[in-house]
């Protein structure tokens, strides 16, 4: 008679206990699609090189914040970068110096992928950004080139893990890239000689990205 009622109770209490199971796998599904998303911060310092004034320009530090989907490896972030000041000299002995900002315009996006040989990953990622100049002086004399003196279009900038090194999701890595510069505008009196000096190819560019967190 036990037996009986133990079965009969089991029958009766069947849908309840479905609906609970199924309730249950539905809660861990969405757990699992928040999941796969994750946000990354990281410590990033850097420098670009402009080849036609062979001139460094220090970028950062600063931080990249970075949005991955771990079942893809598509992630897309922002990094902002502070001004700098650099020199340079015109026919190698005019002293010039100018503070010089890279302003994002659209974001870092790109992907991460298992590297081919393993212990890490790849990193291939585009942004583009203007660049502004200003306070530039020549010879220790101020040009009143104002505030507004930008590249005309954005600079495509795309960067990678090189080579021979790998990026580790925590522990960060390198990436570098190459760049044009493009025909500058609102220079007043100086545009013609900025772009006689500033614009070309063959500008680089590099980011050690260290100290990888995840933010809730």
């Amino acid at each position: 008679m036990r037996t009986i009622l133990r079965r009969s109770s089991l029958r009766r209490w069947s849908p309840v206990a479905a609906i609970g199971a199924t309730a249950a796998l539905i809660m861990l599904s969405a757990t699992s699609a928040q999941a796969a998303t994750l946000t990354f911060g990281y410590d990033a310092s850097g420098s670009t090189h402009i080849a036609s004034t062979d001139s460094t320009v220090a970028l950062g530090p600063t931080q990249l914040i970075s949005s991955v989907d771990m079942s893809t490896g598509a992630f897309t972030g922002s990094m902002e970068l502070p001004g700098s000041r650099s020199a340079f000299k015109v026919a190698g002995f005019i002293p010039v110096t100018a503070d010089v900002s890279f302003e994002p315009v659209t974001p870092v996006s790109g992907t991460l992928t298992p590297h081919p040989e393993g212990g890490g990953h790849v990193v291939q990622a585009s942004t583009s950004y203007d660049i502004r100049l200003s306070n530039i002086d020549i010879a220790g004399f101020p040009t009143f080139t104002g505030s507004k003196c930008r590249t005309i279009d954005p600079v495509a900038i795309n960067l990678a893990t090189p080579a021979d090194e790998r990026f580790q999701l925590f522990s960060g890595g390198n990436v570098a890239g190459t760049y044009d510069i493009g025909d500058f505008e609102n220079c007043g009196l100086n545009t013609w000689l900025i772009n006689l000096l500033v614009p070309g190819d063959g500008n680089t560019l590099s980011f050690a990205l260290s100290n990888g967190q995840v933010i809730p």
